[in-house]
């Protein structure tokens, strides 16, 4: 199959297209910029260049595939008007993307958090929220679902809050970076609330497991460790970088202050039984330790 991948060439993106071309397909990667246009090549995909805005790149790139995996989004936290311009950015080209697909039952695989459930552990029937600071992120997300009625196998996995490789990435990479910037390495409230978490090369063979395999209109998460206290994760930022681990206000983490002060474990159990999907890769609080002072 040939799968056409935005943000290809990221953290959670490189890794799910070598799982591709490890088991056959070839990949066109969008690629924003010429580093990433060589790194695609490097790893033995097509680059096309654009950016996720770009729509009729977007709708270029569909017209070349079999099938779609959507990674790509601007990771710009920096205010709640960055982070809504990013959100309404993703929303477009997931329209666009979807659009194109309608009436050729090929995959369309797009990502999403896993949810909050009120006291308990999110599942895959749990409903992406639609409200709050990401709440554009679940509203496009359940559109793109919602074409299954339309001739698209659309599916999602819901990532968790961390998606790591060697000690960086996600909401525990943020962590590392404020408290290499700040001197402490925080956490919000009492630091009780968990975060899910998985490996990105685990999370990469669950996208190649839901393109070849899943049904329309379904959700898998992408959950290896079901929640870990953000004060533990805080330890050991802290001690891999020498500095004190203090709890801070949640305004420290900007906009997405709130996400972050909530607790959110979530359950990976319906995934693994439906598409055999098993992580193999180091914990999240194992691969903290290679956070480097």
């Amino acid at each position: 199959m040939r799968v056409f991948v935005t943000g290809g060439t990221g953290l959670i993106g490189s890794a799910v297209a070598a799982e591709l071309l490890g088991n056959g397909h070839t990949v066109l990667a969008l690629a924003r910029s010429d580093a990433s246009a060589l790194a695609a090549e490097a790893a033995g995909a097509e680059p096309l260049r654009g950016a996720l805005a770009d729509l009729d790149i977007l709708r270029a790139g569909v017209a070349q595939a079999d099938g779609v995996i959507h990674l790509a989004f601007r990771n710009d936290f920096s205010s709640p008007e960055a982070l809504a311009k990013a959100v309404a950015e993703e929303s477009a080209a997931l329209a666009t993307l979807g659009e194109e697909l309608v009436g050729s039952d090929h995959p369309f695989v797009t990502v999403s958090g896993t949810p909050y459930a009120p006291d308990r552990v999110s599942t895959e029937a749990d409903p992406l929220p639609t409200d709050g600071p990401v709440g554009g992120r679940g509203r496009a997300v359940t559109a793109v679902l919602s074409l299954a009625s339309r001739g698209v196998r659309s599916t999602a996995v819901r990532m968790p809050r961390t998606v790591h490789n060697q000690g960086t990435g996600g909401f525990a990479g943020l962590l590392t970076n404020i408290a290499r910037r700040t001197g402490v390495s925080g956490y919000p409230g009492d630091g009780a609330q968990r975060w899910p978490a998985v490996h990105a090369l685990d999370a990469a063979v669950l996208f190649w497991l839901a393109l070849e395999q899943a049904e329309a209109g379904t959700s898998w998460h992408a959950v290896a460790d079901e929640g870990d206290k953000v004060r533990d994760i805080a330890a050991v930022i802290g001690r891999r970088l020498g500095l004190p681990v203090e709890s801070v206000p949640a305004e420290t983490y900007g906009p997405l202050g709130p996400i972050f002060a909530t607790d959110q474990p979530s359950s990976s159990t319906h995934t693994r039984r439906a598409l055999g999907w098993e992580p193999k890769h180091p914990s999240l609080l194992e691969d903290l330790e290679n956070i480097q002072p």
